[in-house]
């Protein structure tokens, strides 16, 4: 692999945790509101706990693809 493709494949790798963290915090957000409408008479901090919660989602994901784990068997 040249120097060029290296890059290139960090680079699609980080453009694809951009995109999951968008997709994952905005599900949070999603996922919070409803429940902060439908059980807890519109309280901010469900919104917050999914928006963190979809946070480290990403980031655990994003971790995992930039450095995987070897497999010793």
């Amino acid at each position: 692999m040249t120097k060029g493709e290296a890059g290139d494949d960090y680079s699609a790798k980080l453009d694809l945790c951009l995109t999951d963290g968008i997709v994952k915090t905005g599900g949070g957000i999603v996922l919070g509101a409803l429940t902060s409408v439908l059980f807890f008479k519109r309280r901010r901090w469900p919104i917050i706990a999914g928006m963190g919660m979809g946070i480290g989602l990403a980031y655990a994901n994003c971790e995992y693809e930039l450095n995987p784990k070897k497999n010793s068997a």
